[in-house]
């Protein structure tokens, strides 16, 4: 099962690229943006609740769409970005088995623990 997820996720983090391609953006900037996401770590300096809250914020796919297709309707392609960025951020996580982060630890997704197998 973890394998089938891993595909999926590999196909989101794909459809992202897709999408950028359709945004008069220069490569460079999806690359130079992509990890950008991480700041949220900044968050575990304060506590693990406050560090779960940041990171699961940048890394929620609902809210990467939301912002993606707000900046569709709005005809914001700087908001289409961000959503982009964040979708694809989110997913590539994902595959390397990083989830959403439980209050408790920054080890404790909602994927499982990272580092068991």
């Amino acid at each position: 099962m973890k394998n089938t997820l891993k595909l999926e996720e590999f196909a989101m983090f794909g459809f992202s690229i897709f999408l950028y391609n359709q945004l008069d953006f220069s490569w460079w900037l999806y690359l130079a943006l992509f990890f950008l996401p991480d700041i949220s770590f900044l968050g575990y300096v304060i506590s693990t609740k406050v560090g779960a809250v940041f990171y699961n914020i940048l890394h929620h796919k609902g809210i990467a769409i939301a912002l993606y297709l707000l900046g569709v309707y709005s005809d914001n392609n700087y908001l289409q970005l961000a959503g982009i960025v964040l979708f694809g951020h989110a997913s590539f996580d994902r595959i390397l088995g990083y989830g959403l982060k439980y209050s408790d630890s920054f080890n404790n997704t909602h994927l499982g623990k990272i580092g068991n197998k």
